[in-house]
């Protein structure tokens, strides 16, 4: 049966109705050395269901990811364990839904799920509200520099030149068309030097924003900022790439955070070739008004039974431009529901295990590289960058890497425009293991 409801005469009257003589002319906008002649595919004929597994089994397996390298890559997305568990209660049918949940009374099992996730994230950012997601880190940090110019009624904008490039290029690009100075700090090294980020704050300063762990892995003291920030009464808007830190070290709101945004992909969310992600968005109870997404709240019925409820305004009740606290943000109830499930089941000795191994096998590499290659100076997590003598040195131990099936780490110019093409992004997780580093020590040492 052929499933194509259109005949030649329909598809030949719709032609003259838009005014081309031929399909191929829809398609006149693509250069014509793209153009694939009909019938230069040259298909085989059809195959059974058998047949086509084998087949497509085949060629994934030539494939390289994740499962079946020594992965050592980060710069914002991370190779973390996944319990099972979690693939499969996403997987209800319960939960795999896309839409916001406004009607509570059919709702409890998603709204409970995301008011506890909420919780969770919450307690382990050390903030004290949580909104019910954003898309992904990118996108949050924006967001929390439009929120804190709506808090402040000031218009400037600092960033740390050592927040992820990622993040930076989309908030410069939420701010290019609104009134107000939009200012990047250059670090000038592989870390955060708070001095000239405090250096570039004044009297219409909205809001200062580092990363912390910042791109490179860095961890440092945020006690000067706060200070800078409350003295020139602006605020203090933390990012992060792997929420996995504070399990280990000190939280955002313990450091004095007013806003505190970034990703959840560590929390029980595979990589799946960049998304989806999951944004996450806290701040302090002062500022909950303005802060954008949804919010899951807990009440009672008139028989005094708990309830979960949407609770202040959801976006769509003042979608007009001016009223919105954002015409973008969205409900990411799914990746929730993963990343609430992954925290259940790891409790807190489970998360604080993963961070300390992650953190351990970066000190580990570090800790015995040779003479030729030097990593970044300073405390970090779980990330930092290598520094080759040149370029060609990189690329030889990355082609030695490719051949022993060892993903080595990012070309840091890959994502910093700026960085010169000596420079390696690595990271660590609980997936690496000893021998992981053993291996990636003796490529080091044979491709110098």
């Amino acid at each position: 049966m052929r499933f194509l409801p259109h005949t030649d005469s329909d598809r030949q009257s719709m032609l003259e109705s838009i005014g081309v003589a031929a399909i191929r002319d829809l398609f006149a906008d693509i250069p014509a050395e793209f153009h694939i002649e009909q019938g230069s595919l040259a298909l085989g004929d059809a195959l059974s269901e058998a047949a086509i597994m084998r087949k497509f089994t085949r060629a994934a397996d030539k494939n390289r990811n994740a499962t079946n390298t020594r992965y050592f890559l980060g710069g914002g997305t991370y190779h973390h364990f996944v319990p099972a568990v979690v693939d499969y209660i996403i997987s209800r049918g319960e939960f795999l839904t896309a839409y916001t949940p406004y009607q509570p009374e059919i709702s409890q099992g998603t709204l409970q799920a995301l008011f506890e996730f909420q919780t969770m994230i919450a307690r382990l950012t050390g903030m004290d509200v949580s909104n019910a997601s954003m898309y992904e880190a990118a996108t949050a940090t924006a967001e929390a520099a439009l929120m804190a110019r709506r808090v402040t009624r000031k218009s400037r904008v600092v960033m740390a030149g050592s927040v992820n490039p990622r993040y930076r290029a989309v908030t410069a690009n939420y701010l290019s068309r609104l009134d107000g100075d939009y200012v990047e700090v250059d670090m000038g090294c592989f870390g955060t030097d708070l001095d000239r980020v405090i250096g570039a704050i004044d009297a219409s300063t909205a809001c200062v924003i580092v990363q912390y762990p910042d791109f490179y892995g860095s961890v440092y003291d945020l006690a000067p900022l706060r200070a800078a920030c409350d003295a020139a009464k602006c605020l203090m808007v933390v990012a992060f790439s792997d929420i996995s830190a504070f399990a280990l070290i000190e939280s955002p709101g313990a450091l004095g955070a007013d806003i505190a945004v970034g990703s959840g992909q560590s929390l029980g969310i595979p990589m799946g070739f960049g998304g989806p992600h999951l944004g996450l968005f806290t701040c302090k109870q002062q500022y909950m008004r303005q802060m954008p997404g949804r919010v899951c709240g807990l009440t009672t019925d008139a028989g005094g039974k708990r309830g979960f409820v949407l609770t202040l305004s959801t976006r769509e009740q003042h979608i007009r431009r001016e009223k919105a606290t954002s015409n973008i943000c969205s409900n990411q109830g799914l990746m929730c529901t993963a990343a609430v499930t992954y925290m259940a089941l790891m409790g807190d000795e489970g998360l604080n295990t993963v961070a300390r191994h992650s953190a351990a096998a970066l000190q580990s590499l570090v800790a015995r590289l040779p003479a030729h290659v030097r990593a970044a100076q300073g405390a970090r997590y779980n990330e930092t960058v290598l520094s080759f003598a040149d370029s060609a040195a990189r690329d030889r131990f990355l082609a030695a890497a490719k051949e022993r099936a060892l993903f080595a780490g990012i070309p840091l110019e890959q994502i910093d425009a700026a960085a010169e093409p000596r420079h390696l992004l690595i990271a660590t997780t609980e997936m690496v293991e000893a021998d992981d580093i053993n291996d990636y020590l003796d490529l080091l040492e044979v491709a110098k």
